[in-house]
């Protein structure tokens, strides 16, 4: 029954690996804050994240380059990650964002390609418009740990405003910013992370206009092949 059943959910995953992705993602929005600053924590579900990430760029890009860019820029990362959990320092941690950083870049890449390719509008194509979001906003909070990292001082908040961010405070505020909310206490302070948040917030703007327009588009396709037909 064991058997029968995880090869069940494989099954499910494989057809779907965005709706996989994005639970995953949003399990570790709520997982996040039970491990505070904790690095093995932290990088326990990075780990976990990455390796769903993966599955999820091989099952809607199979071609050969793909799939090394996919090794390029998935195996530093996972090693990164683990040396953090050895060790507390920086350089550890800005070489690991900035491979993830690309990693999700690629992959929020590789899912727009992928939805936009179909003319139909499929389950897990509705799955990824939420997993692209939130890759988008997994790659800018990863690019600020590295901003922050090369700049110190970059960012600064009502609590503690001296002190490094930690990396739920910028996942909070690539959130708020790519979603154009604005509800982010954190605010950059430096040229460099100032142009980084401005980049995202474009990048917020034209995603949700693509994807509209791309529903849209889609939707009158339809209704017009349907009153043709009748």
């Amino acid at each position: 029954m064991t058997d029968r059943t995880s090869g069940t959910l494989l099954s499910r995953i494989r057809r779907q690996p965005s709706a996989a992705l994005l639970a995953v993602q949003l399990l570790g929005v709520l997982l996040y804050p039970a491990f505070g600053n904790s690095r093995a924590g932290t990088s326990a579900i990075s780990l976990f994240g990455l390796l769903v990430l993966a599955l999820a760029v091989w099952s809607v890009e199979t071609t050969a380059w793909t799939v090394w860019i996919s090794i390029a820029l998935g195996v530093p990362s996972t090693v990164f990650a683990v040396l953090q959990v050895a060790s507390s320092s920086p350089t550890w941690q800005g070489w690991g964002s900035g491979f993830e950083s690309a990693f999700y870049f690629y992959a929020a890449g590789s899912l727009i390609v992928y939805m936009l390719a179909d003319r139909d509008i499929t389950k897990d194509e509705l799955f990824a418009v939420g997993a692209t979001f939130t890759l988008l906003a997994w790659a800018f909070a990863h690019l600020f740990v590295v901003t922050q990292i090369v700049w110190p001082g970059s960012f600064t908040a009502a609590l503690h405003a001296e002190a490094p961010r930690t990396w739920m405070e910028l996942l909070f505020l690539s959130f708020t910013t790519l979603s154009s909310t604005g509800l982010s206490d954190v605010v950059p302070v430096q040229p460099h992370a100032r142009s980084f948040v401005m980049i995202e917030q474009l990048a917020g703007l034209a995603y949700v206009a693509m994807i509209v327009s791309w529903m849209v588009g889609l939707t009158v396709a339809r209704s017009r092949a349907g009153n043709d037909r009748s």
